[in-house]
């Protein structure tokens, strides 16, 4: 399977990265442009990187993620769904972080205070991006996809549980990914059959 993506930043590839190296390891990422970096109205923009994705290069599935910054994460992602090409959408995830994707990988922040020796109280505030990054060392030169990646990826259930029950965003995320599972050649956990 081939999945293409586009996503705002590089941790969201980092995250990407790490659930498929956990769900899906045979499939086979390409990337597609950054959003937001083509200079071209979203409604274009999206059509670009669909097109790029689909017909030039083979992709089974589309895998969006961005940030809704300070607004609201579900009128952002209907909106943008909404300016997909139609005979996208039933190949496409649309991830849409409520603020960033650090607010999913802090939503157990034991798990991050456990991974990175720095205190859960740091990582349980309304915006923990600074945080993170500064636990994870990333820096302008340095992302540190891989060990975001391995992060995501050496998760235990109970951590994505806590995923699951402290971000919406995230939940809607995971079922949109359970559902494109059930139609294609990868097979996730199901988190809510499993009683992790």
């Amino acid at each position: 399977m081939r999945i293409g993506y586009a996503v705002q930043g590089s941790t969201d590839r980092a995250f990407l990265h790490g659930l498929k190296e956990r769900w899906c390891v045979d499939a086979e990422m390409v990337p597609g442009a950054f959003r937001g970096s083509t200079g071209l109205s979203l409604r274009r923009e999206l059509a670009k990187i669909c097109d790029d994705l689909f017909s030039r290069k083979g992709c089974d599935v589309i895998v969006f993620l961005s940030d809704a910054d300070e607004a609201n994460w579900r009128d952002i992602q209907r909106r943008e769904v909404g300016k997909l090409p139609d005979s996208i959408r039933p190949f496409a995830v649309y991830g849409m972080a409520d603020r960033n994707i650090e607010c999913w990988l802090c939503a157990d922040p034991r798990y991050i205070a456990e991974r990175t020796g720095r205190a859960a109280e740091d990582f349980a505030v309304d915006d923990p991006k600074g945080a993170f990054e500064s636990a994870m060392h990333v820096s302008r030169d340095d992302k540190r996809e891989s060990e975001i990646a391995q992060l995501v990826r050496e998760a235990r259930a109970d951590v994505l549980q806590h995923w699951l029950g402290n971000s919406r965003s995230f939940e809607d995320f995971y079922d949109q990914l359970l559902a494109v599972s059930r139609q294609r050649e990868c097979v996730i956990e199901n988190l809510r059959e499993s009683g992790a």
